[in-house]
């Protein structure tokens, strides 16, 4: 009878045991009870039935998935290679997890094939030229129709991220010649703007060279001008009143420089009798 009871306690234990699970916080759980929807599983400590009850694991964190490199023909007939990455995650409510695992098979495989197919449609409609410049654009479209598609799923779309873009090989080298030969005439009209700068600032610094040349020639001559104005003042002033002095005394130079010959009496100075003769009054003894 007491082997009985030990047997019994043992079985019970076990059961309990292998009946515990534990759930992360990075995931969520559902359990089932003979392929029956029974309840959520909470992150933390979990029992079930062993045998009878069967517990699911949901990741809930933020996942990426490469919707695989794929051939494009873009509206102006061209082969372009493109590649997306989509991030997604699993709600973390018993609705939205439920929702991932029974409203659809496979969820990943579902948005990459999905992503690829919406890929094609919008850049399908785009130049390979718009399609590089409009990244921003496509990715806001892919990221509203995964949205709009994935809605009864369980599962948030955070993010889509374009990764590539790449035309054919013949029609890169194209554009890429196309690139230097834009980037080449951009040079050429910044060194002729320069060159044009140079030359513009080398003919104000010759205009204000002359400028200042003639300033200092101007004022040259008004400095001249003042001292001749000066002069004539000071002739009028002091010489008007004394002309015919001026002209004896030229008179009397003339005379003695042609040795002009001069009576002087006797008993003269030859000093008073050049002074008389130019009108400049004798020396009194």
């Amino acid at each position: 009878m007491s082997s009985f009871v030990i047997i019994i306690a043992v079985v019970i234990v076990f059961i309990f045991f292998s009946g515990i699970r534990i759930v992360r916080p990075t995931h969520r759980g559902l359990i089932e009870r003979l392929g029956k929807y029974r309840r959520f599983a909470h992150a933390g400590y979990n029992w079930i039935i062993p045998i009878i009850d069967k517990l699911y694991w949901v990741n809930i964190t933020e996942i990426m998935v490469d919707a695989e490199p794929q051939e494009i023909i873009t509206n102006d007939n061209l082969n372009a290679r493109v590649d997306a990455q989509v991030y997604f995650k699993v709600k973390d409510t018993e609705l939205d997890v439920k929702s991932s695992q029974y409203n659809v098979n496979n969820y990943r495989y579902q948005i990459v094939n999905l992503a690829r197919t919406t890929l094609r449609n919008i850049i399908g409609t785009l130049t390979l030229k718009s399609a590089n410049s409009e990244r921003g654009k496509i990715n806001d479209e892919l990221q509203k129709t995964l949205k709009k598609e994935t809605a009864n799923w369980g599962i948030e779309i955070v993010r889509t991220e374009l990764k590539e873009i790449d035309p054919p090989k013949d029609v890169q080298e194209t554009m890429n010649k196309v690139v230097k030969a834009e980037n080449e005439k951009i040079a050429a009209v910044d060194f002729a703007t320069a060159t044009e700068t140079v030359a513009d600032g080398q003919r104000r610094a010759e205009i204000k060279k002359a400028e200042g040349i003639r300033q200092a020639r101007i004022l040259e001559a008004e400095g001249d001008a003042q001292a001749i104005k000066l002069v004539n003042e000071a002739a009028d002033q002091y010489f008007v009143g004394n002309a015919q002095l001026l002209k004896r005394l030229e008179t009397v130079e003339k005379a003695l420089a042609t040795n002009a010959k001069i009576v002087v009496p006797q008993g003269t100075e030859l000093v008073n009798v050049i002074g008389e003769l130019a009108g400049v009054l004798p020396l009194k003894k």
